[in-house]
């Protein structure tokens, strides 16, 4: 590949403002998360994807980066918990996500 080829910095200009959103191939699932190591109080967040050791989470508040995070998913009559850190969060780009404060947050799993 040649990265002094003008076609692909035209390319790559055009590019420069995409706004990439992984939660359209995903069922949304309410969750509980708790903040920390010693967290008490439980936080309703959605998880908007997963795969491979790596959450997606929609929130309405922001989080940290380096946060431990512990998200506890309803499966019928049994939890879910798992933990993560906290490691890429941004405001939504979506015109719903900017109307309703929402917050996305990539946690990769421990």
């Amino acid at each position: 590949m040649d990265w002094n080829d003008p076609r692909l910095a035209e390319l790559l200009r055009r590019s420069e403002n995409w706004k990439l959103d992984n939660r359209g191939n995903y069922d949304p699932k309410e969750v509980q998360i708790h903040l920390g190591w010693g967290a008490n109080t439980a936080r309703n967040a959605v998880l908007v994807w997963e795969r491979d050791q790596v959450m997606m989470l929609e929130t309405r508040f922001p989080i940290s980066l380096g946060e431990h995070v512990r998200v506890d998913e309803p499966r019928g009559e049994t939890m879910r918990t798992v933990w993560g850190i906290a490691v890429e969060g941004r405001e939504g780009f979506r015109a719903e996500d900017r109307e309703n404060g929402i917050h996305l947050y990539w946690l990769h799993l421990r």
